[in-house]
């Protein structure tokens, strides 16, 4: 589990992303701090939080003191800002200062909910690549952030779609003559809208085809199927 600190001087938006954060699978939140104090003084505490989702306007001070803590005392924390700040400088100086994710309030779950996942597939990566000692070639260094190969004839994927899920997206398929997004997200471990965007990828790329299930009660459901070779 990723543990998760809220630094948020609104408490009703601190419980509000705390449930978000509990809704995406391999997250738990393990607190959350009303001003920079209360943040710092639960970042003293050992084990330390690997992620923190940072507001940057505080009553004691700004997110920039907290996050400066962090970059002295806490080097295997990671940082979201979620902010209503949206001033150019405070951006820029947020990005310099190395936070993994930018999010604007008032906080959309799918918005927040990409971010975690493509977060949490980002420590796995490392943590594999970390453990095995191996030196990263350019390829791999890109691939933790998620960014962009310079074509398609090289692996280039869109935003939001990251190898190494699709890849176990491919193979799971491989060995299913059928699925739907929900049984996807079971079998791999990621949420029913990431594997959503996943399958609709791959419809798009015409490895897939998808048709619609009409059941008995409820709405239709999308079914995704080997597209014929």
């Amino acid at each position: 589990m990723i543990q998760v600190l809220i630094a948020e001087d609104d408490s009703r938006i601190g419980l509000i992303n705390q449930k978000f954060v509990e809704k995406v699978p391999g997250y738990r939140v393990v607190g959350i701090a009303g001003d920079c104090q209360d943040a710092i003084h639960f970042l003293e505490i050992d084990p330390k939080p690997e992620l923190v989702l940072l507001d940057i306007q505080f009553p004691d001070g700004t997110g920039f003191d907290i996050l400066q803590y962090i970059h002295e005392h806490c080097p295997d924390t990671d940082v979201i800002a979620i902010t209503a700040a949206k001033e150019v400088r405070t951006i820029r100086e947020a990005m310099h200062k190395g936070v993994f994710d930018y999010i604007v309030k008032p906080v959309i779950f799918s918005r927040l909910e990409e971010t975690l996942e493509r977060y949490k597939e980002y420590r796995k990566r490392l943590s594999l690549m970390e453990s095995s000692g191996q030196l990263l070639d350019q390829q791999e260094i890109d691939s933790l952030r998620g960014s962009p190969e310079p074509n398609r004839s090289q692996g280039w994927l869109p935003k939001g779609i990251d190898r190494m899920t699709l890849d176990k997206v491919s193979a799971l398929m491989e060995q299913r003559s059928e699925i739907t997004a929900e049984d996807l997200g079971q079998s791999i471990g990621i949420s029913r809208s990431t594997a959503r965007r996943y399958l609709e990828y791959m419809v798009s790329e015409g490895r897939l085809r998808a048709d619609l299930s009409y059941g008995t009660v409820g709405r239709p459901e999308r079914i995704y199927r080997r597209a014929a070779r």
